[in-house]
């Protein structure tokens, strides 16, 4: 395993490991023997960073979610688990009344809901202090000073590390951050978006975002990452879902565009010129890349998880990134 560092403040910052494990059906869809197996296999290779959320999975048997982060909490307490595992949690999109989603109504972002939704986390992970704590989605009905002051309390109460953002617009990230660093305060320092190799229209409506996806970590994100050098971003779904490798699956319509084939096209290439799948070049590239990001990985079984952490030694040749980097 590799790592690299997360975080900037030497009180709060972790060394943490360059392929994330995504914990989001942990405990509903994945049955909790799975879970164990998984977890344990990645904590064995030197994994060390975990994600979830206080919302997953909701939409599973239609309640309010936190079966991914009680599982967690349990197998923590099984294995005799402290702070060399990294846990980062994510509040602002839990349902409010079970059979519905964060679309009808979530948590949200207000300094009351920050307080209470990480006080629950706690509990459910077993947990004094939550390594990372996001943002989830945005809360356009809460002042963002609102937002950033909640968050920064339980910096300084010690109940929190460190902060992140996912599925906002980069021009409220940047407000955010500005807002925190004006007064002093912490601020986000990772974003977690969707990102692969394959790109998606981002005009297009996607779920709660209609002027276009705010989710996807598109050019205006990436090269806000290239500035701001503090920031790490934590790619969800790298892997589509099995959509590189699966053919029962098939593309969604805003992928339906010039880009894809040939993109696909320079991903096979190498995939045959390394001998490695598809899968594993997605992750090599980002690991490679010019971007400070952590791929995020789902697993449903042990042999998933094996696939992505064998790309953590694949290194592509410049030409290869050239080409992977040219594919539009």
């Amino acid at each position: 395993m590799k790592y690299r560092t997360i975080g900037t403040d030497p009180k709060t910052r972790r060394e943490v490991s360059v392929i994330a494990l995504g914990a989001m059906l942990f405990g509903s869809t994945t049955d909790e023997k799975t879970s164990y197996a998984i977890l344990d296999r990645y904590a064995e290779a030197g994994g060390t960073f975990v994600d979830t959320s206080n919302n997953y999975a909701y939409w599973v048997d239609d309640s309010l979610g936190g079966q991914s982060e009680e599982l967690l909490g349990r197998w923590r307490r099984s294995r005799g688990v402290g702070n060399e595992i990294v846990i980062s949690t994510k509040l602002g999109a839990r349902p409010l009344a079970p059979g519905t989603g964060y679309f009808d109504g979530a948590d949200g972002l207000s300094a009351k809901a920050i307080r209470e939704s990480a006080e629950r986390s706690r509990d459910r992970l077993g947990v004094d202090r939550l390594d990372v704590l996001y943002a989830h989605i945005e809360d356009r009905n809460v002042p963002v000073r609102e937002t950033v002051e909640g968050f920064a309390e339980l910096v300084t109460e010690g109940t929190v590390g460190l902060l992140g953002v996912s599925n906002h617009a980069v021009w409220r990230v940047e407000r955010a951050r500005a807002i925190a660093a004006e007064a002093g305060l912490p601020g986000y320092e990772l974003l977690q978006y969707q990102h692969s190799h394959l790109r998606p229209r981002y005009d297009m409506p996607y779920g709660i975002f209609p002027e276009g996806s705010l989710g996807h970590a598109g050019p205006e994100l990436l090269s806000y990452l290239k500035v701001e050098r503090d920031l790490t971003l934590v790619a969800y779904s790298p892997l589509m879902g099995g959509l590189y490798t699966r053919q029962d699956k098939q593309l969604p319509p805003d992928y339906d565009h010039p880009g894809t084939p040939v993109r696909l096209a320079a991903l096979r290439q190498v995939a045959k010129e390394t001998g490695a799948t598809v899968n594993q070049v997605v992750l090599a590239w980002q690991l490679g890349g010019p971007y400070p990001i952590i791929p995020l990985v789902g697993a449903s079984s042990v042999a998933q998880l094996e696939e992505s952490l064998a790309a953590v030694d694949l290194e592509l040749t410049q030409e290869q990134h050239a080409l992977l980097d040219g594919a539009f």
